[in-house]
């Protein structure tokens, strides 16, 4: 058995770069009030405001990054290794975007330094899940890749505390720590086993399994298990057309889509977008850096939740609680915004209180399950021999919709109104939570082997 100290520097390494994906994830909400207010010309390296088109290329540049990244991983992870992938197309892009972001002066600089930002961060949701499933024991392989999802949080909450006080150029080098870290102690990490026996180097695998699980027998029958199905599918060729004709690779497949569609739909971005705006709501007189910090607090403390419990409740359950608990949060909150929307100016609103509340309902059911979990369970239920272009294949679908919903809520509110959205998001979590009920199956506990007969049956 390999010792908890061992695990968790193993661990700690990875999620270093977990972290730092967070932080970009956060990084324009302190530097863009920066770039915009004119009143704030002296923290603005351009010299001047920005324009509302070059706002919004500089906060989706780093989703057209993330579209194009996977594709990157997913074919190097199977030929130069998980780790060397998570090197060179993860720490190197964080690092590179991150310190021509401190030294530039054009929009155009920004523009490309958070595209290349994106190439790590779809990247990172290609590869580092496979990579701790891969590395994790069965029995707490739910909760090793779940705590990607705490180490993100405290991304986005160092950017959110740090980013409004320094200048940007001191903010965007104060986050190259990270990363920077991560490219040193990586190094000195183990590769996947699984990765050894898709070259044929079953020793090897063996070796490295027995040294990270400690249980001889169970290595051998899941590495020869693992060998026999690798075998197989070198023998009936392409690998697409294996994935169309094979009922479990195929069921596999539509539900990492689903759950990172759901993860997409629930409405997180709205919820982001429109923090500033709930928090008014409330009467109070926090300021919107404030607020977003309070959020973010939140957000690390109902993140931390989700590992210590995931190997114990199962996948399923908490995803299901998870989709409830949104539904009832932003069905309210449409309620709250559709009768703001008509009451009366200068009237009292009695109910200023229920947004924040509503809002914090909404991110603890949110980290609760369906911001960690489906990540989790691509790194567990997608088959090894199909793994890595199955796991590109999710990330793109994960950061296409991330652009479109990110582009296209703006348009729904302004049509529509805040209430009547929030109202059509809560209809999408209910069928979130009825693909958690009756489709997804249970991975708690289980090997690879054991998942993938349960998805052929």
């Amino acid at each position: 058995m390999l010792p908890a100290k061992t695990k968790g520097r193993r661990l700690k390494k990875g999620n270093l770069a977990a972290l730092t994906a967070g932080i970009f994830t956060t990084w324009t909400s302190p530097v863009l009030s920066k770039l915009i207010n004119t009143n704030r010309l002296n923290e603005n390296p351009l010299g001047r405001s920005i324009y509302v088109i070059e706002e919004s290329w500089i906060i989706s540049c780093l989703g057209l990054g993330a579209m194009l990244g996977p594709i990157v991983g997913g074919f190097l992870s199977d030929e130069i290794g998980r780790k060397w992938t998570l090197l060179s197309c993860v720490g190197i892009p964080f690092l590179t975007s991150l310190l021509v972001l401190a030294f530039s002066k054009s929009t155009f600089v920004y523009y490309v330094a958070r595209f290349i930002g994106g190439l790590g961060c779809g990247n990172l949701f290609t590869v580092l899940p496979i990579y701790f499933g891969e590395i994790g024991q069965s029995a707490i392989r739910g909760g090793i890749i779940s705590s990607v999802n705490i180490f993100i949080s405290l991304g986005e909450m160092y950017g959110l505390c740090l980013g409004p006080f320094v200048s940007i150029k001191l903010f965007s080098l104060l986050c190259t720590i990270f990363p920077a870290i991560f490219l040193i102690s990586f190094l000195f990490a183990s590769e996947s086993p699984y990765f050894y026996l898709t070259k044929g180097h079953i020793e090897k695998a063996e070796e490295t399994m027995t040294r990270l699980h400690g249980d001889q027998l169970i290595v051998s029958s899941e590495l020869s298990s693992t060998h026999t199905s690798l075998v197989l599918l070198n023998n009936r060729g392409d690998i697409i057309r294996v994935i169309w004709k094979s009922k479990g690779y195929r069921k596999a497949l539509l539900i990492c889509f689903g759950l990172v569609a759901f993860q997409q739909l629930c409405g997180i971005y709205a919820i982001r977008s429109y923090v500033t705006i709930i928090f008014e709501a409330t009467g109070t007189k926090f300021s919107a850096d404030f607020s977003a910090i309070i959020v973010g607090g939140v957000q690390i403390m109902a993140s931390v939740i989700t590992p210590f419990i995931v190997d114990v409740a199962g996948r399923r359950t908490l995803l299901l609680i998870s989709a409830i608990g949104m539904f009832c949060s932003e069905f309210l909150l449409g309620i709250y915004f559709y009768i703001n929307d008509k009451r009366i100016k200068g009237d009292e609103d009695k109910w200023g209180w229920a947004p924040f509340v509503l809002l914090v309902v909404y991110i603890v059911s949110y980290n609760l399950g369906f911001r960690p979990l489906p990540w989790t369970i691509v790194g567990e239920i997608l088959p090894i021999a199909v793994r890595s272009i199955s796991s590109m294949a999710t990330a793109m679908v994960y950061w296409i919709l991330h652009f479109l919903v990110t582009n296209l809520f703006p348009v729904v509110v302004k049509a529509a109104g805040m209430g009547p959205t929030f109202w059509i998001l809560s209809v999408l979590c209910i069928f979130a939570a009825i693909f958690s009920k009756f489709y997804l199956i249970e991975t708690k506990g289980k090997t690879f082997v054991e998942i993938q007969e349960e998805l052929n049956k």
